[in-house]
């Protein structure tokens, strides 16, 4: 055997030996805005005009991705009406990265775009679907999602209240009940805890002062906090009866949260189309950056 031969079968067992740098899991953002996007289906508002004419200014409706860089997998936080832009950030259009979806709730928001697993579009083979008891059983008994779990498209998985899903030896993701207008099914934020560092998502929750827990604890708990940032104040819908769609106010969770010493990781999202807090520079926005909020972006990360 040369020489020659021997040093290259010795360079390949040493490139077996040496390890990879281990890269920290992450969650990103892959969109902000309340289930119907901005701009907003027949907003011809100040809001909305300037984004209709520019694409560049559109927002993808609210999601998260949770990334495994070491081990290469992807799994998705909300299925919505975006969902193939999203699937595009996250994954790079490869399929083979994405390992499923935890939906919170059923708004068209939150699950309409588990459309595109089906056999019109992706027509994937048990892609996993995590969902609490009564959000499974709404995919089930109604159509057109019932095709998708008759054609195994997806393969329903069932998450439990409080209960932690161990994604894999890095990271878990636990899922925890909210009041919100739970008209077809129970209504989930989530936890999703690193080797480092945890991060909580509560992107609907109708008014803090229904919740049998304590934001201002849950923050302090917690690295990061990505909440319901969908109305700045009670008047973004003149003629609308904002009782019918709760969500706390930004101002109100700023006042709720006043005491808090670092803000450094509370983001607001879920925006609504009206909200001004979306306009750069506006005082609205410059109010939550003052008392030291933020406001979630698209593409941002947060190492776990």
């Amino acid at each position: 055997m040369s020489q020659r031969f021997m040093n290259i079968i010795l360079i390949f067992l040493l490139n077996g030996c040496i390890q990879q740098p281990i890269q920290e899991p992450y969650v990103v953002v892959l969109g902000i805005a309340q289930d119907g996007g901005v701009p907003h289906a027949g907003c011809q508002k100040k809001c909305c005009i300037d984004r209709w004419n520019d694409p560049a200014k559109k927002l993808l409706v609210n999601c998260l991705g949770i990334v495994d860089p070491n081990s290469n997998e992807t799994w998705m936080i909300e299925a919505t009406p975006d969902f193939p832009k999203q699937f595009e950030i996250l994954t790079n259009n490869n399929p083979k990265k994405f390992k499923g979806v935890f939906l919170t709730h059923a708004h068209i928001g939150h699950y309409s775009g588990l459309m595109h697993l089906g056999r019109e579009v992706m027509g994937t083979k048990e892609t996993p679907v995590y969902v609490m008891p009564k959000m499974g059983k709404f995919l089930r008994t109604n159509g057109p999602w019932s095709q998708l779990v008759d054609l195994e498209n997806i393969s329903l998985r069932k998450i439990k209240n409080g209960k932690p899903t161990e994604l894999n030896k890095r990271i878990s993701i636990t899922p925890f009940l909210v009041p919100h207008r739970d008209e077809f099914s129970e209504t989930v934020g989530y936890k999703i805890k690193g080797p480092n560092r945890s991060l909580i998502f509560i992107p609907d929750i109708d008014k803090w002062e229904k919740w049998d827990k304590d934001i201002s604890q849950i923050v302090s708990e917690n690295n990061y906090t990505l909440i319901d940032g969908s109305f700045f104040t009670d008047d973004e819908l003149p003629g609308r009866d904002m009782t019918e769609i709760p969500h706390p106010f930004v101002i109100e969770t700023m006042q709720l949260l006043e005491s808090v010493e670092d803000k450094t990781g509370i983001h607001f999202i879920h925006l609504n189309h009206t909200n001004p807090a979306l306009t750069n520079d506006s005082n609205a926005q410059n109010q939550i950056k003052d008392a030291g909020f933020n406001i979630a972006q698209i593409g941002q990360a947060f190492k776990l």
